[in-house]
C-alpha cells in the first residue's frame, strides 16, 4: 500500500510526464480534399513532413466562429464563419507562438501578433451570407477580425493583418 507521500509524487510525476506523453497528441490526419492551408514552421504536430495541411473538411472541424460584421473591403454587413486562428495554432501545437506570418496566393505576407488572436474571435473566414468564399470573393480564407464588435480594430495595422487568399501560415 502506497504512503500518501509516495501516491503524491506519483500524481506529481504523472501530472509532469502525460502532457509529453505521445500517445495523448491526437495525430493530424492526412487531408482527403484539396489543401487549402499549409502550416509550417516552428509546429509540433504535422501530417506531411514538417508541414500541417488542411483541406476544408478538417478547418471545419476546428472550432469556429461566426461573425457578423462590415469590412473595409465588402459593401454591407456580411455573416462570415470560419475556424478561430487560434484553435488552428493550438491544432498544430503552435500555442505558444508569439506572432504568425500569413501569406496570400499573390505572395503577400503580414506579421500578426498571436495576442490579438486571443485577444478577439479572429478568424479564418471561408463563407460569407452561407456561400464559400471564391477567390474573387477575398477567399477561399481569409483572415476576419470582428470589426463591428469592436469599432477600435478598423486601423491601418489591423486592416494590413487583414490577409485575403490565404494559402499559409508560418510560426516562426
Amino acid at each position: 500500500m502506497l504512503t500518501g507521500i509516495a501516491l503524491r509524487s506519483l500524481l506529481l510525476l504523472y501530472l509532469v510526464l502525460v502532457p509529453f506523453s505521445p500517445v495523448l497528441a491526437t495525430p493530424l490526419p492526412a487531408p482527403s480534399g484539396r489543401v487549402l492551408l499549409t502550416l509550417s514552421g516552428d509546429i509540433a504536430h504535422t501530417n506531411a513532413g514538417d508541414e500541417a495541411h488542411f483541406d476544408r473538411a478538417m478547418l471545419e472541424a476546428l472550432p469556429t466562429r461566426i461573425i457578423e460584421t462590415h469590412t473595409p473591403w465588402h459593401r454591407g454587413n456580411g455573416r462570415y464563419q470560419g475556424p478561430l486562428i487560434r484553435a488552428l495554432l493550438e491544432r498544430v501545437g503552435a500555442d505558444d507562438a508569439e506572432q504568425v506570418r500569413i501569406r496570400a496566393l499573390n505572395h503577400y505576407e503580414a506579421e500578426v501578433p498571436v495576442v490579438d488572436l486571443r485577444r478577439h474571435d479572429v478568424i479564418l473566414a471561408m463563407s460569407r451570407d452561407g456561400e464559400p468564399l471564391s477567390i474573387r470573393e477575398y477567399g477561399p480564407l481569409f483572415v476576419l477580425y470582428p470589426f463591428d464588435d469592436h469599432p477600435e480594430l478598423l486601423t491601418e495595422a489591423i486592416r494590413f493583418r487583414s490577409v485575403w487568399h490565404v494559402e499559409r501560415i508560418i510560426v516562426p
